[in-house]
């Protein structure tokens, strides 16, 4: 008896199998999220429309047309004039080491300052080009320490670059650019910005900084599909690169191959294939950024952050930053004693289809990140994540009057 309901058994696996063989493949298609995490972001519609048009070679006279578009709307969005301005066609982390491999040869001194995730990946970035980093750190949640800074330099006079994050985006921590910039050059050191958060989201002025080497990423305040990463060089860092003594490491990433590609003129050197429909959701994007206008968008990501953050005061949640120090589109908010982060987490996902960022490295469960980047930054957002939270955090016990949350965002938007 028992063999015969063994081999029924293994029969009816069979059958299972071969069924599942015999199916055709089915598509994709995802669950429709509001992406209020560290990114991405949520896509404008007119973005994502844009992917579907027709691919064309990216040799095409036309594509070569729309590369020159893209960089002048890139010129205006890092407010800008440096010639050397493009995607490079890979995410964030890529633009990163873009400036990293182009800029820092073998037995280099770099500054890197460190609150957070990203400057640690700052240094790895150094040290792996065969370079020494000389640490500046800072408690993560906090801003870079300019005396800190300027201590350093002085103590490192000959390094020949000083590298920071703007907009942290493990913390929501801005730092101040400008300082920074200012003091590398004073000093004669290259500047190397990581603003992969700030592009679109507040003030990145890269000509008034005199920044050498900035780099950037579509899928935050941009709000474009992840896989590009906008950079730009000063001249003075673009005479460095041309000037190295040793070949870039990185034979795809090296400017002075890519630049046959993306620069000037109708006749371009084929380096590598273009993501082409990325392209024109990156045009796309930077068409409604200037649209709106960059003033317009930084004070459209500010006003969505205070009412966000009056509706948190109201549940008792605090935002950890300090005020002078808080990136709008990226909030950085403490998980109240007792409650669990990933319930919460998951409550919002699964109830909601509402996604909100946990906690990296030491703020690990101890910090919810909650963005407010590029299309994803609006009233309608910021209402749906308050209610939300509010739901899941009376659910596990903690005291809230039901609906003064929303009501204290309506406030902000009604003055």
């Amino acid at each position: 008896m028992r063999c015969q309901v063994l081999s029924a058994l293994i029969n009816y696996c069979l059958s299972i199998n071969q069924r599942l063989k015999n199916e055709k493949p089915m598509s994709f298609y995802p669950p429709e999220r509001t992406l209020m995490g560290p990114g991405p972001s949520d896509v404008n519609p007119r973005i994502l429309s844009a992917l579907a048009r027709p691919t064309i070679g990216h040799l095409d006279p036309v594509f070569i047309q729309l590369m020159d578009e893209i960089k002048e709307l890139l010129q205006y969005a890092f407010q800008t004039k440096n010639e050397l301005t493009m995607p490079i066609s890979a995410p964030g982390s890529a633009g990163m080491e873009t400036c990293f491999v182009n800029l820092i040869e073998p037995g280099d001194t770099v500054i890197v300052c460190q609150n957070g995730v990203f400057g640690g990946r700052m240094k790895e970035n150094v040290t792996r080009s065969g370079a020494t980093a000389i640490m500046v750190e800072d408690e993560w949640g906090q801003a870079i320490d300019l005396n800190k800074v300027r201590d350093a330099i002085k103590s490192n006079p000959n390094a020949k670059a000083l590298a920071f994050v703007h907009a942290e985006t493990s913390t929501g921590v801005m730092s101040n650019a400008a300082e920074l910039c200012a003091m590398a050059r004073a000093a004669d050191m290259l500047s190397i910005v990581d603003t992969v958060t700030g592009l679109g989201g507040i003030d990145v002025d890269v000509d008034g900084w005199q920044a050498d080497a900035v780099y950037s990423g579509t899928q935050k305040c941009l709000s474009c599909v992840p896989g590009l990463s906008p950079v730009t060089f000063s001249e003075r860092a673009a005479k460095v690169i041309k000037n190295r003594k040793t070949p870039v490491q990185s034979w795809f990433l090296d400017l002075n191959l890519v630049m046959g590609y993306w620069g000037s003129g109708d006749k371009r050197a084929y380096h590598h294939t273009a993501p082409v429909n990325s392209l024109y959701a990156l045009h796309e994007a930077l068409t409604l950024l200037k649209e709106e206008g960059l003033k317009n968008s930084w004070a459209r990501h500010r006003l969505n952050h205070l009412a966000l953050s009056a509706g948190l005061a109201t549940m008792g949640l605090e935002l950890l930053v300090e005020e002078s120090a808080r990136l709008p589109q990226l909030n950085l908010v403490g998980i109240p004693e007792g409650i669990d982060d990933a319930t919460v987490r998951s409550d919002l996902l699964n109830q909601f289809d509402l996604e909100i960022g946990a906690g990296l490295g030491v703020l690990a469960g101890k910090v919810w990140r909650i963005g407010l980047m590029g299309y994803a930054s609006n009233p309608t957002n910021v209402r749906l994540c308050l209610a939300a939270l509010e739901n899941s955090l009376i659910k596990q016990g903690l005291a809230i009057a039901g609906g003064i949350a929303i009501s204290a965002a309506n406030a902000v938007y009604n003055k």
